[in-house]
């Protein structure tokens, strides 16, 4: 995979800062605290983490899409030159599905179930093109057998009720791309799938991004996903993106305790052992920590992650982490300061290096 280049001309989605909550009665959460990233055109930047740290809402917030109670707080979302969040909602209207489109993890609660799906794919090419019905239904014929449809024809005049899951999401696919965008955010596309029909959507998703000469914005909790697809990774946890690097470097070596965590809990073929779960629990988005939001369950912590959050930081060249315990050389070295309760469980172990030797 391709190290992103880091030329302006190149950059076609930059995200700054980006701060999302949700004010509620029983206080505010704070889903998406202070991210920052590039997407490079015609790349693919994997957004991987647990259930609940931010990815869906980060992707939802660049299209202006968070509902009420939640709110952009702060930020840029720098797109073709442009910044979204400033933009008047006409405007905004006119990026969605043209420029800029997403593809949902349910597509059965994405697409409407009265209307047919042929109804659905014309309706996005008549919103943003100028062109007749016919001409219309003609793309989005053209653009259902482009996504592996058969008798795309015949399949326009069926109701989401009559695909499959798998053609579902086939659809789902070729609504977002009838317009070829730019940008294509793709949320867990393929996590509610079997297996086999998992590893034909990538590839489907990977064609067509070659074919147009898109962007994507992956978002997903799957690791295998990331390898498969991505260019560049970052980790986010609790509303913080906590590392950030090119695909092959991240697999290589990681530098972050929760990337490292993550790796260690995926199943292996060959070992026949329990599998390995990351202790504790994520800290709740009403109240986090001053200090790193990973410490409490992290075996190397010391003082100083309990008392201020670490910045992402660049630790080896194209490779950052926000982690205290990681130099700027990326080789972890014991801290000087008296760990804490949770570092000292693990004192005999060695220092954390990421995954490489």
């Amino acid at each position: 995979m391709a190290t992103p280049p880091t030329a302006e001309s190149e950059i076609l989605l930059e995200v700054r800062d980006l701060r999302t909550a949700f004010h509620t009665r029983r206080g505010t959460a704070c889903a998406v605290d202070g991210i920052s990233f590039v997407v490079p055109r015609g790349q693919t930047l994997a957004i991987v983490g647990e259930s609940g740290c931010g990815k869906s809402v980060t992707a939802l917030s660049i299209l202006r899409l968070v509902s009420p109670p939640g709110r952009i707080d702060g930020g840029a979302v720098i797109f073709e030159g442009r910044d979204l969040l400033g933009l008047p909602e006409r405007a905004m209207r006119q990026v969605r599905g043209a420029r800029i489109s997403m593809v949902f993890q349910e597509p059965m609660t994405s697409l409407n179930p009265v209307f047919t799906i042929g109804d659905q794919i014309v309706e996005a090419v008549l919103l943003h093109q100028a062109v007749s019905p016919d001409e219309a239904r003609e793309r989005a014929a053209a653009m259902l057998r482009s996504v592996g449809i058969p008798d795309p024809e015949r399949r326009l005049d069926d109701y989401p009720h009559q695909l499959s899951g798998g053609m579902k999401q086939r659809a789902m696919i070729a609504m977002a791309l009838v317009c070829r965008p730019a940008l294509l955010l793709a949320d867990d596309p393929t996590t509610a799938l079997d297996v086999t029909i998992q590893a034909q959507i990538l590839e489907l998703i990977r064609g067509l991004q070659k074919d147009l000469g898109m962007a994507v914005l992956l978002i997903t909790h799957d690791l295998g996903v990331v390898a498969e697809v991505a260019d560049q990774v970052a980790v986010m946890y609790a509303g913080r993106i906590v590392e950030r690097a090119a695909v092959c470097d991240l697999f290589d070596r990681t530098l972050h305790p929760y990337t490292a965590a993550l790796f260690e809990s995926l199943p292996a073929v060959h070992d026949g052992g329990r599998l390995r779960a990351i202790p504790g629990q994520v800290p709740s988005a009403f109240e986090y920590p001053p200090g790193c939001r990973f410490c409490e369950r992290c075996s190397r912590a010391v003082e100083r992650c309990r008392q201020a959050y670490p910045p992402l930081e660049e630790k080896a060249p194209g490779h950052w982490a926000a982690c205290w315990r990681v130099p700027a050389d990326g080789q972890d070295r014991p801290p000087a300061a008296a760990e804490s309760p949770a570092a000292a469980a693990g004192a005999g172990e060695p220092p954390l290096n990421g995954r490489g030797p």
